[in-house]
């Protein structure tokens, strides 16, 4: 309870979160890594994994992809890049081994966004899509107007992981003198004031927490059953009812 009640006196004290390496300065840092990771995960990973599940090929490669980058150790990645010139310098914002943090984190943060986008494509009924393409739409248009819109919830699923995954991760970039919300920690373990380290912790929780909600938020709001019916489900989206009736109709009026 003293280190508990120590922590949050940390956490309380204005001097905490101010100077080069205070606690705004780390979330700043923890922030930008974190959105940075994300925003190429999303960039790399996105099309490649909608793309897969539109052709029907590749589930190998998505799930061997997945399942290769939940055995990955991010650290283990994180040291090996940092010993050679890719870690060894500073990268802009990101600070010292910035560019070896951003490596690694998008290596761990790929797997559920290919993974879930190739499933949520996949998902979708494939007499939805045979009827989209009997009214005559191209592939481009079946992809855009049925499977991403009917896949989006599972998608927007696979990216709030990946967010979530990301921020708590990013905290190692401190292991390797990079920057982030892991310094308050590993200054904590290393000085023995673990008033820092649970501080440290309670930063990292709350943010996940948070972004978690967002992210949870924005999920529902892509969700296409609960922009129709305004019904709350879980797991994957059931499509039949939304879109069958207006295609097969479409379709027997071509």
């Amino acid at each position: 309870m003293n280190e508990l009640g120590g922590a949050i006196e940390f956490l309380l004290d204005p001097d905490s979160w101010t100077g080069p390496d205070g606690l705004w300065t780390q979330l700043t840092e923890q922030v930008l890594l974190t959105v940075t990771a994300l925003l190429l995960v999303l960039v790399v990973g996105l099309p490649l994994g909608l793309w897969l599940g539109h052709r029907g090929k590749g589930g190998t490669f998505a799930i061997n992809v997945s399942n290769v980058g939940r055995a990955i150790p991010v650290f283990a990645v994180l040291g090996l890049l940092s010993l050679g010139p890719v870690g060894t310098g500073t990268f802009g914002p990101y600070g010292r081994a910035g560019l070896a943090t951003l490596i690694a984190l998008v290596l761990f943060g790929l797997p559920p966004v290919i993974t879930n986008a190739y499933v949520g494509v996949r998902e979708v009924d494939p007499e939805i899509v045979e009827a989209a393409r009997g009214t005559g739409m191209s592939e481009w248009q079946v992809f855009r107007r049925v499977e991403l819109p009917l896949a989006s919830r599972l998608v927007a699923n696979g990216v709030r992981l990946a967010l979530v995954q990301l921020w708590a991760t990013a905290t190692i970039a401190a292991l390797v003198a990079g920057p982030g919300l892991g310094n308050t920690i590993t200054y904590g373990f290393s000085n023995s004031s673990y008033q820092y380290v649970i501080g440290g912790a309670i930063l990292v929780a709350a943010g996940a927490l948070v972004l978690e909600g967002l992210a949870a938020l924005v999920e529902r709001r892509v969700d296409p059953m609960r922009r129709v019916t305004g019904s709350r489900h879980d797991g994957l989206v059931q499509t039949p009812q939304i879109t069958a009736p207006s295609t097969d109709s479409a379709a027997t009026g071509s």
